[in-house]
């Protein structure tokens, strides 16, 4: 999967209602969480699963429209930090999308959970601390 250009588990106040050419490199996160999420149609028409309406941020198809972006190659390579590109938004294969994405939360509500990578996923859910440690 594709995300964030930058590392960091919160997405900056107010972004989603920003332009993406005002969103700076440095605000292209993609936030941890769990989120209750809602099928939905982005404004080219096409089916995505929004995460965070308000932030902006969905699942979605990787997009190859930008060519000098190669997504595709991203995609296929090993190196973690070939696959920050995006604004935020949680990229993945069409094929993967079609066979498990969009059947399991295209046509309902559901819950999507990404984990953060600053801080511990225990220190992030504030998870309670295991009875035997």
């Amino acid at each position: 999967m594709l995300l964030g250009l930058a590392r960091g588990d919160d997405s900056v106040p107010g972004i989603g209602e920003r332009k993406m050419s005002e969103i700076r490199p440095e605000e292209r996160t993609t936030p941890a969480g769990r989120f209750n999420s809602e099928p939905g149609v982005n404004l080219q028409g096409e089916d995505i699963v929004w995460l965070d309406y308000d932030a902006a941020v969905s699942m979605h198809r990787v997009r190859t429209n930008n060519k000098k972006e190669r997504r595709l190659e991203r995609l296929a390579s090993a190196r973690p930090e070939d696959h920050r590109i995006s604004y935020g938004c949680v990229n993945v294969p069409a094929g993967f999308y079609d066979a498990h994405v969009k059947p399991l939360f295209g046509n309902a509500p559901g819950v999507i959970y990404v984990l953060p990578e600053n801080k511990s996923a225990r220190e992030y859910f504030k998870f309670m601390p295991d009875a035997g440690r």
